[in-house]
């Protein structure tokens, strides 16, 4: 019974140690990683399973909480035991050619989410200031992106970062702008449905690909490494009981927002006949005449809240990887010119993922290639992170509990059939 507590209520997980600190100061890296997850193309997809379906795919909110907890602190713990980061760990233990594999289905995969962000971000501008394109909004970003990531130093950038996620509270609010069943509500969020059409399988797929993706996995290594020598912290059973708080309280609040936002859309957008929401835009313009300008407000200051946080995370677990590929020095806790190819392949992905959106290639469509892409690497990538996880060489003492490999097992075969399901829904049916 308390282990399934440690499932679902993570904070469960935090023991008295001799370094209390306030549960604030505890999250870091874990928060980040899990809140940037909910990014304005994963909240396009909520708003699609909840608009699309109402509330019958808000049990997947409870569902995907302890499979991406499990892997994020898996690699979590990758990086505090090595003191390297995912694809460092992996360069030194696995063959170059996987490697290099990895290298080429993720960089096009981050680069298109970027992308789609960018034009989420753009679009919901343009709807608070109409007189200013989209277009003009995604390269006024883009350069403040560029300029505050490479002059902030890390500490101040980690600070912003944790601070945006507070933006996604504004998900929390919009569904108590309208009147709600919760009876209803609760039932749903406990017991599963299944729909077993073409339709409600791929928006099953798509949730699950948008909740486990494989950036997510580079980033939280690479921040584990770069707290651990900004803040000279040497990593015993402590530091590693306050990094399960971390993961868990992360991915646990990015899954409420998610639940937040179907039901936003379940029960507003769905029941007011609007099935097909295929952009954030979308989603926010349907909400304005029927939950009010507030709720309208809410939901897209938290678009651009999220892109903010999100985009970074993607930009920077894209440099970290090119960069512990080719033995480049890298981190946000060094200057620009201590590290010029880490912030080129930065700015690099920005502009590149910022003129997508002038090739005439949708948010839809870059979506449908990133969800392609990460469906391929994901279930690669699980396997090597649970087989580094189980290796006494490389993780000593701090090798992963029979728990943390069922549960790994149990994430690796969904998101296996997730993959095979997303290539024949896309190519084949």
């Amino acid at each position: 019974m308390l282990r399934c507590g440690k499932i679902f209520f993570p904070f469960l997980e935090m023991k008295p140690s001799k370094k209390k600190l306030p549960f604030w100061k505890l999250l870091g890296p874990g928060l980040i990683t899990g809140s940037s997850d909910d990014d304005p193309s994963g909240i396009a997809t909520y708003s699609q399973a909840g608009a699309g379906f109402g509330l019958s795919t808000l049990w997947t909110a409870f569902f995907t909480f302890p499979l991406m907890a499990s892997i994020q602190g898996m690699c979590a713990r990758i990086g505090l035991v090595t003191s390297k980061g995912l694809t460092g760990t992996l360069k030194e233990n696995y063959p170059k050619a996987l490697l290099y594999l990895m290298l080429l289905f993720s960089f096009p995969a981050i680069v298109l989410n970027i992308g789609a962000d960018m034009a989420g971000m753009g679009a919901v501008a343009n709807l608070m200031v109409p007189k200013i394109s989209p277009e003009v909004f995604s390269i006024l970003f883009t350069i403040l992106l560029i300029v505050c990531i490479i002059y902030l130093p890390y500490l101040k950038i980690a600070s912003i970062l944790k601070w945006l996620c507070i933006t996604l509270l504004c998900y929390l609010i919009v569904p108590f702008l309208t009147k709600q069943n919760f009876l209803q509500i609760l039932k749903s969020a406990f017991i599963p449905e299944f729909r077993f059409t073409k339709e409600y399988m791929s928006i099953l797929v798509g949730i699950l690909g948008t909740t486990i993706s494989p950036y997510l996995f580079f980033w939280q290594a690479s921040m584990e490494v770069e707290e651990v020598q900004q803040k000279k912290i040497v990593v015993d059973k402590t530091i590693l009981s306050n990094m399960r708080v971390d993961v868990n309280f992360g991915t646990f609040f990015s899954n409420v927002v998610m639940f937040f936002i179907i039901l936003t859309t379940g029960t507003v957008l769905f029941n007011a006949g609007i099935h097909r929401i295929d952009t954030v835009e979308q989603a926010a313009l349907a909400l304005k005449p029927l939950a009010g300008n507030f709720a309208y407000l809410l939901f897209a200051l938290g678009v651009l809240g999220t892109g903010f946080l999100a985009i970074p995370v993607l930009t920077g677990s894209l440099s970290y990887m090119i960069s512990e590929s080719f033995g480049w020095k890298e981190g946000l806790n060094k200057k620009f010119h201590e590290a010029k190819p880490f912030y080129y392949i930065i700015i690099c992905s920005l502009v590149v993922a910022s003129a997508i959106n002038f090739t005439g290639i949708s948010a839809i469509q870059s979506l449908i290639y990133t969800a392609i892409l990460y469906g391929i690497t994901a279930p690669v990538l699980i396997a090597i992170i649970l087989h580094i996880c189980n290796n006494k060489k490389v993780m000593g003492e701090n090798t992963n509990s029979t728990f943390s490999n069922v549960m790994g097992v149990i994430t690796l075969l969904l998101m296996t059939v997730s993959a095979v399901a997303l290539l024949y829904l896309q190519f084949l049916s």
